[in-house]
């Protein structure tokens, strides 16, 4: 019996972007599902770039890509992806409103090029966000976050364009050291806990949870973490839920062939520290397009500072007054997105 629990529902998906603890909800009927992670045992070890490239391959192998769509940011990770693509394969592109990802996307059409994909851009807006955030938090059972309804809405066009497989690149930074930001320095317990929280609770909540017990498994003595092993198993949760709730919502099935892959040996901190984040991926990549720079990390594009710019912060009891002030514009959506969820749920 899941028991309810909104202010730890709330201060949960505000600091990590899911529900840490899988049976607190915030509602009755207001399920959710935990993102059941693949376990190191079902993984292929990977020492040189060519070992990643042949698991890649295998992996694809598994599954019938006769109708599957490839997600395409133009990065590192997604346009490594498309050269196990089918020939003719559709690949999928945001493009966003105030024109800041628009290197990104002559990126991916170069790729398409090379791998003879069919490149289609979509246009991502702030209608379309309102247009589908209602319909995807009640069916995951709490708020969206930032990339959620974009995922959705191009998992919706290649249904429609009669793909009825998404192939995506999300979990390669996570396994090959693209958190470099995260993997800078050996961290101290406070400052990493402070540093991995998208949100502090405190900061908008008159009532904020404790969950120091999400964070309390990886500490090591008094004041050391084990960063690597939090990012592996608390950060990889929050990043990677965004797809497998908008495929979930949209019907179709993904792979995410970098989920079955590991490191054989510890990530090289020393020459991820030094400017040479995901090294193993990098000369992959290098290999595969010898004419094209490396692109520095791509997220999936959308202007949140602009989206957000004008709103005014939420008027719910359950905030703080003037809460959203020096927020940046994904922790304030993260902010409007559970107001609205909120009001939602409670009519």
């Amino acid at each position: 019996m899941k028991t309810v629990n909104k202010e730890y529902c709330m201060s949960s998906f505000l600091a990590l972007r899911y529900i840490a603890d899988a049976e607190k909800i915030f509602a009755e009927g207001v399920e959710h599902e935990p993102l059941q992670l693949r376990s190191d045992s079902e993984k292929l070890s990977c020492f040189t770039c060519d070992d990643i490239d042949r698991n890649i391959r295998t992996v694809m192998e598994r599954f019938n890509l006769s109708h599957a769509a490839l997600f395409l940011s133009g990065g590192i990770d997604s346009g490594i992806l498309a050269s196990y693509m089918p020939k003719g394969s559709k690949a999928y592109t945001v493009h966003n409103e105030s024109h800041l990802n628009d290197l990104e996307v002559e990126r991916a059409a170069r790729i398409c090029e090379i791998n003879g994909l069919e490149h289609i851009v979509i246009e991502v807006s702030w209608k379309d966000y309102q247009n589908v955030m209602d319909e995807i938090s009640i069916k995951i059972g709490y708020p969206v976050f930032g990339n959620t309804p974009q995922v959705y809405c191009l998992t919706k066009k290649a249904i429609a364009d009669g793909n009825d497989f998404i192939v995506f690149g999300d979990d390669a930074d996570l396994v090959f050291g693209g958190l470099d930001q995260l993997l800078s320095k050996d961290w101290e317990y406070d400052t990493f806990v402070k540093r991995v929280m998208y949100l502090d609770p405190k900061r908008v909540l008159k009532e904020p949870a404790d969950l120091s017990g999400v964070f309390e498994q990886y500490r090591i003595g008094s004041d050391s973490v084990d960063f690597q092993k939090c990012i592996k198993e608390v950060v990889s949760t929050s990043t990677g839920i965004a797809y497998y709730d908008a495929f979930k919502c949209a019907g179709v099935n993904a792979v995410d062939p970098y989920t079955f892959l590991k490191m054989g040996v510890p990530l090289d901190l020393s020459r991820i520290r030094s400017g040479d984040s995901k090294y193993l991926l990098r000369e992959l990549y290098r290999k595969k397009y010898p004419i094209l720079e490396i692109p520095e990390k791509i997220p999936m594009a959308r202007p949140m500072d602009i989206w957000m710019k004008d709103w005014s912060g939420p008027v719910r009891d359950e905030f703080l007054p003037r809460c959203i002030c020096g927020l940046t514009g994904e922790q304030k959506f993260m902010v409007y997105s559970l107001e609205r969820f909120l009001n939602r749920i409670e009519g």
